[in-house]
């Protein structure tokens, strides 16, 4: 009797779980895959590597060693073998929950691992608690490609917040657009048109190509690329590339930019380089059947009409000349306000015929 007694006191000392508790234990005993923890209780209780981590491959003994201190929830009270069944996994998604709580209660930001890239968005662990960011909210602008924020650390807010469906929701793309909208009031109260800032191209398209100037992008138009003709842009610029460049006009939100330095303008000095009587070498860019365009440098062409081209009639230029060809002639007319300059073949072959000509002396 006093036997029972005994026992019926020692099961009174020990204290008593239910499910859904938090306990506190000593470890026991580590083997790779679970965890034994003395938790005062008439048996140990377990905690298996799946309620431990979501990574399956982790060595336990690696993280956890006999002696340490622990926190778990209990998950069974009698797993089947007179054992406690624990989960730290679960304690910490519970108090992760806590947290995002709280962070969308008021409107937290909060930064975390991105730990796995999905089809639909990104997943991101907070203290053990899952948040998904779904595609269209990871950028303030569409990215097909979301493998490159893999294992990234990014900023969020909490949209939505629903533990009991599993509906936790993250948006990144809030953050982005009021950051941007406080660069952009920044960038447009130091820019002015004429200067000279650095960019980032964001995008080439047919046209042109979008730069990121910090706060806002600008438009260099392919007409502004270069002096010269620009034939695609695509083949003159990429994605991800700095670039000085100057503003040309600022409308509004909207801003224009130019690579047409002053300084390297190829006009600058044409009225000494291309001066009427000038003997000129250049390339056939283009033809009509009035004349054909020749490029003299990047950003100046002339016209060699049709009637300046030979002597000889010619009907239309092509039918002596080709594409690229590299030519010589004289400058006949030079207009700088305009910037048109004339061209003859003709002129240089008329000249080089009376320069060649015989001389005559009157003296017998």
């Amino acid at each position: 009797m006093s036997e029972l007694s005994f026992e019926q006191m020692l099961e009174e000392s020990l204290k008593t779980i239910r499910t859904g508790e938090i306990v506190t234990g000593k470890v026991i005993d580590v083997k790779e895959d679970e965890i034994v923890l003395n938790i005062g209780y008439k048996s140990d209780g377990t905690i298996p590597r799946s309620e431990y981590t979501d990574d399956q491959n982790l060595d336990l003994t690696t993280v956890v060693q006999v002696g340490d201190e622990m926190e778990a929830k209990v998950t069974r009270v009698n797993d089947g073998e007179g054992q406690v069944a624990l989960s730290y996994k679960r304690l910490a998604a519970d108090r992760g929950n806590k947290k995002l709580e709280e962070a969308f209660e008021n409107h937290e930001v909060l930064t975390a691992k991105v730990a796995q890239v999905l089809d639909g968005g990104l997943s991101v662990v907070v203290d053990g608690a899952r948040v998904f960011i779904p595609a269209s909210l990871v950028s303030d602008s569409y990215e097909k490609d979301l493998s490159k924020y893999a294992d990234k650390e990014i900023e969020f807010i909490i949209t939505e917040f629903n533990p009991k469906r599993r509906r936790i929701i993250g948006d990144r793309k809030q953050l982005m657009v009021a950051k941007r909208a406080e660069l952009q009031k920044e960038l447009f109260s130091r820019i002015h048109t004429g200067d000279i800032v650095e960019g980032t191209i964001k995008n080439v398209t047919d046209f042109g190509a979008f730069i990121d100037l910090g706060g806002a992008d600008g438009l260099l138009h392919i007409s502004e690329m270069s002096w010269g003709r620009v034939e695609s842009p695509k083949k003159a610029f990429r994605a991800g590339e700095k670039v000085e460049v100057l503003i040309k006009d600022i409308n509004g939100d909207k801003i224009a930019l130019s690579l047409k330095f002053a300084e390297t303008n190829p006009w600058k000095d044409a009225s000494d380089k291309y001066a009427v009587g000038n003997v000129v070498t250049g390339r056939v860019a283009r033809m009509t059947d009035f004349g054909a365009f020749v490029e003299l440098e990047p950003g100046v062409d002339a016209l060699l009409h049709v009637s300046q081209i030979s002597r000889e009639h010619v009907e239309k230029p092509s039918d002596v000349l080709s594409i690229n060809q590299e030519i010589e002639a004289r400058v006949v007319d030079f207009n700088e306000d305009d910037k048109k300059i004339s061209l003859s073949i003709k002129a240089l072959q008329t000249q080089d015929e009376y320069e060649e000509a015989p001389v005559y002396s009157d003296e017998a």
